[in-house]
């Protein structure tokens, strides 16, 4: 089924489709093909007519506002949903979510519709409801395909094909399979195929099959494909490729609901946000009256007083206290980054693979993520900024501190999200950006002064580095500047080399975001 749809690649053989061969005159349109997989895949925080209508305005172009609605409506209607639309998915049970699994399909009318084992681990009743529910869409003009492990609905079914150990051992109508197999129940087919083996009932089949011909219902339900204009269906219609903007304007505006919708995240984001500037100024507290000191003294008077043992000592404490200060919000923003984008693709992986098989463009799906994700960077490094400075008072530029604090941010969460793309699951996209932050204090050189050759070597892929010394350049017209230099040995990069830095950091890690999200993560 994956070969027919193009996810994986035929190692032999050839699928056509209206007369043209898949492999070399071009796949299937979005529109024409739908595929259902064994589970459902959907946001767990939506409702079931939300579901829809973003599978409509993602898929069915040149639809208005009113268009979209009756599409909906009808999707509901035929899948029997209307019930439930206003339902969360994540409260749906096995037989409505594989209803839900089935609407997202049909929104673009598809001529065929694949389905993989949509009736396995449901109740009988589901299961009947299910299979009446396909028997109707193929009604209505579509060829369906249903690979099934179940025998009690084999007579709904207008062919059979039995499948042994990568033999065809049968292909024919239901009312023949009895006959053939030799059997008085449909429940005996398995055991009888177990007294033989595959390749001897292939080669049985291969000599039989002429007396076996498909009935004429099944064989004009299988030509159906061959003439578009004989697709009747509740959401009939050609359908239009929808645009890259507005696929990004529908994703973006679902990534918010999402994310106000789910409590946890919204708390995390905000103790985040409160808790980590919080945290800077009460480590900030002790030192702050040597640090206002040493603001208020003269500058002839300082530098008298600096040949004075004691009072050079108290000065290096100073330097050494704006410079883990600084390092201090630049590390807290790192994390920041790396918590808001670890999971932003891995988490909806098959998702974004389910979207991308009907029509996604995955630059639009990144650039909804990149959008989403800089609003909160944005908030997250501006209120870091104006907080911990309104209560340090720290010297320099505040617009100039806070832009590079902003870059610090946005450079580890396009990062993070470059490897959450690249990722097959959550828990090890986590993992890695995990110690990616653990690795940004110790290779940065703020703290202890790495060997230089060891320093060249890292500090190119260390956000925290050049965020710390971009902003130890916005205090070079103060007295802290020097009292830093004397406390470090690491050397200090300019600003502008700073800001260039963590900007190929962001288009990396965005490039990275796209290159994973082009990319087939089917598991």
């Amino acid at each position: 089924m994956k070969v027919i749809v193009g996810l994986n690649e035929a190692s032999s053989g050839a699928v056509r489709w209206k007369g043209r061969n898949l492999a070399e005159e071009g796949d299937f349109e979005p529109h024409e093909v739908g595929y259902v997989p064994q589970f459902s895949i959907a946001h767990e925080q939506l409702e079931v007519w939300e579901c829809v209508e973003d599978a409509v305005r993602l898929r069915c172009g040149g639809l208005g506002a009113e268009g979209v609605e009756q599409r909906v409506e009808a999707v509901l209607e035929e899948t029997g949903m209307r019930e439930i639309a206003h339902k969360r998915v994540a409260v749906l049970s096995g037989g409505q979510r594989r209803r839900l699994a089935l609407g997202l399909e049909l929104v673009s009318a598809p001529d065929l519709l694949l389905c993989d084992e949509v009736t396995s681990g449901l109740d009988p009743k589901a299961e009947d409801e299910i299979t009446d529910l396909l028997r109707g869409a193929a009604d209505r003009g579509r060829v369906v395909l249903n690979i099934t492990h179940s025998l009690r609905h084999l007579s709904s079914h207008d062919s059979v094909a039995v499948l042994c150990q990568g033999h065809l051992v049968f292909h024919s109508s239901p009312e023949y399979l009895l006959h053939y197999f030799g059997i008085e129940h449909q429940e005996d087919l398995y055991p009888k195929l177990a007294t033989r083996s595959a390749a001897d009932w292939g080669q049985s089949w291969e000599k039989h099959r002429d007396s076996y011909g498909l009935l004429e219902r099944g064989k004009a339900s299988l030509s159906v494909g061959n003439d578009a204009g004989t697709v009747e269906c509740a959401a009939s219609g050609q359908v239009e490729r929808v645009g890259f903007l507005v696929q990004w304007r529908v994703l973006w505006g679902r990534r918010w609901r999402l994310f106000w919708r789910d409590r946890g995240q919204v708390k995390l984001h905000l103790a985040l946000l409160v808790g980590f500037p919080c945290l800077v100024v009460v480590f900030a507290l002790h030192g702050l009256p040597a640090l206002r000191a040493a603001a208020e003294l003269p500058e002839d008077p300082l530098r008298q007083l600096v040949s004075d043992f004691s009072t050079r000592l108290e000065y290096l404490r100073v330097g050494g206290m704006v410079s883990g200060l600084i390092m201090f919000q630049v590390v807290l923003l790192t994390l920041m980054g790396a918590n808001n984008a670890a999971r932003e693709v891995a988490g909806e992986r098959l998702i974004l693979e389910k979207e991308k098989f009907s029509g996604l463009n995955p630059l639009a799906y990144v650039l909804s993520k990149v959008s989403f994700l800089a609003v909160l960077v944005l908030a997250q490094s501006v209120w870091m900024s104006l907080f911990v400075n309104a209560v340090v008072r720290m010297p320099g530029s505040l617009l100039e501190q806070t832009f590079l604090l902003f870059l610090v941010n946005a450079a580890m969460t396009a990062v993070s999200l470059g490897i959450s793309s690249l990722m097959r699951t959550a828990e090890q996209s986590s993992l890695v950006t995990v110690y990616l932050v653990g690795f940004q204090l110790p290779l940065s050189g703020a703290v202890l002064a790495l060997p230089e050759w060891l320093g060249k070597l890292t500090r190119p892929f260390i956000a925290s580095y050049w965020g710390w010394s971009g902003f130890l350049q916005t205090l070079a017209e103060t007295r802290f500047y020097n009292a830093v230099l004397q406390m470090t040995q690491t050397p200090l990069m300019p600003v502008w080399s700073v800001v260039a830095v963590l900007v190929l950091q962001m288009v990396v890690g965005i490039a990275a975001a796209y290159v994973g999200c082009k990319g087939s993560r089917w598991t």
